[in-house]
């Protein structure tokens, strides 16, 4: 999915939180929140995953991230049969994200790559245009 393609769901909602650990807490009741405004119900089975998807990249922000950030922004998006969120902190390191497949098994990262393709979704990270930060987009079909 192109990011013209996400700019066009019909569904978005946008959560900033400080950059610190509740952060994933609270990112994910507040993803709960916007899946059941959305229609969708949290037992669906790409919901689970997606929400280990979304504390991961919630968690690497916070780890990595919050010395250069004081908030985490969370963007939700929606449309018929597909979810996209992306975490966005502003510290320019952008990970490879599937390099870290064959580079790092096993980590956090990894994980979130691994599990986004068994869903049959795509992760992306894209830089802010100023360089000093990024988003990474993670699309899950429902």
């Amino acid at each position: 999915m192109t990011t013209t393609q996400r700019e066009r769901l019909p569904y978005r909602h946008v959560l900033t939180v400080p950059a610190v650990g509740s952060a994933v807490r609270i990112a994910r009741e507040t993803t709960e929140l916007v899946l059941i405004e959305c229609g969708v119900g949290l037992r669906h089975p790409s919901i689970g995953p997606a929400l280990l998807i979304l504390a991961e990249l919630v968690t690497n922000s916070v780890q990595h991230a919050a010395s250069l950030t004081p908030a985490i922004t969370v963007t939700y998006a929606h449309g018929p049969g597909v979810l996209a969120f992306a975490v966005h902190d502003r510290h320019p390191y952008q990970p490879p994200l599937y390099e870290a497949l064959a580079g790092a098994p096993g980590s956090g990262l990894a994980t979130v790559v691994e599990m986004t393709m068994e869903l049959g979704g795509t992760a992306v990270v894209r830089g802010d245009a100023d360089g000093r930060g990024k988003s990474i987009w993670i699309t899950l079909p429902l």
